[in-house]
Parts: structure tokens; sequence; C-alpha cells
């Protein structure tokens, strides 16, 4: 009789505890997603947008990247020009009589750079595209995707072009040996003058005594 309420004790225990595995083994797991989909509860990187480099003299290009847009997609990119402000590194502030700064107003070429252009993402939605400003100011580009409707924008700064290096004035130092040499050259010049002044006068009373 103890034998077997033991036996009965243990399979009672062995029951209870095999019934949780169970349940856990009949709930549904999760199943990896179809034909490459995220699941429901996927939240994508935001899309960027760079260029390179930030700033740039008219006449030079920067190139465009974009990141984490839709795959294999169209990418529409707008261009908005602003002059640039007068604090705008490597430019010159313009300024009134009264002080006042002004802001640098655009320079455009006779054939302008296209305002608004495509790009196409890969199929991991990055694309990149080079672009040459034909317009002085500071200019803003707007990406955005035709499918995933997901935007970025990038700013660059377009000074105008660069101007030959001015040849520095001739400072004092510099003008030290020439001046030097040429007042060598006539102090020179001018004891030769007066050698040749008393000597004709030597001459010409020794000609006299003679006579």
């Amino acid at each position: 009789m103890r034998l077997s309420r033991i036996i009965m004790a243990l399979t009672v225990g062995l029951a209870v505890v095999a019934v949780p595995t169970a349940a856990g083994a009949a709930q549904p797991q999760p199943q990896p997603p179809a034909n490459g989909q995220p699941p429901p509860d996927y939240v994508p990187a935001p899309a960027s947008l760079t260029v390179n480099p930030a700033t740039i003299y008219l006449g030079e290009s920067v190139v465009l990247r974009g990141r984490n847009f839709g795959p294999n997609e169209i990418v529409d990119i707008t261009v908005s020009v602003a002059p640039l402000a007068a604090s705008v590194p490597g430019q010159a502030p313009a300024r009134r009589s009264d002080g006042s700064a002004v802001a640098m107003t655009t320079v455009a070429y006779p054939n302008p750079a296209p305002r608004t252009f495509t790009a196409r993402t890969d199929s991991l939605g990055r694309f990149t595209r080079h672009y040459r400003p034909s317009d002085v100011g500071r200019l803003t580009f707007t990406a955005v995707g035709r499918e995933s409707g997901r935007t970025a924008s990038a700013t660059l700064t377009v000074l105008p072009k660069k101007r030959p290096p001015h040849h520095l004035p001739v400072t004092g130092d510099s003008l030290g040996t020439p001046l030097k040499v040429g007042g060598g050259l006539v102090g020179a010049g001018m004891v030769l003058m007066l050698g040749s002044v008393l000597w004709r006068r030597r001459n010409r009373f020794g000609a006299g005594s003679a006579s």
C-alpha cells in the first residue's frame, strides 16, 4: 500500500510539471515575415540627405547622397536659393555708409542649373547624384520619395568665384636693398664727378704755370 501511494504521488507530480510545458508548446510561435516584408511593428530609419562639400565656390560641383528612402523608387529633388547673409564665412560683408550690413544678392549663370530633378534609389533605398550650382547663395535641397513619401533636406553655401591672389605691396624691408644699392651708386658717381673736376682744374693750372 505504501509503495503504491508513493508511485501515485510521483505520477501526479510529473503530470503537474508537464502541464505548463505542454501549454507553452501549444502557444503559437511568431513566424518569420513572408516575402521578406518587415513585421507590422517595424519602424524604418528616417530618410537622410547630405551634401558634400557643404561650402563651395561658384563653378564647383557637389555630391548629393540619400539614405533610407524606399527601395527602387524615384526621388524628386527641389532646389531653393536664398541670398547669402553678410556673416557667411569666407565672404566679406557688404556695408552701407552707416555701417549696417547688406545681404548678398544671388548671381546666376546664363544657363542656370535645374531647380528640380530626380534620382532613383537602389534596393537599399540609397542614391547618389552630382550637382553643379549656377547660383551664389544658400541652397536648400529637399528630397521626397514618390512611393514611400519619406523626405529629407540638406543645405549648401555657394560663394562667388575665387579672385586671383593680389600681389603683396612692396614694403620698406623689400625696398631697403634697392635703395642701398642706388644710394651707393649715386655716391660713387658724385665721387667720380668731383675727381674729374679736380683733375681738370689741376691740369689747367699746371698748363698756365708752364707757359
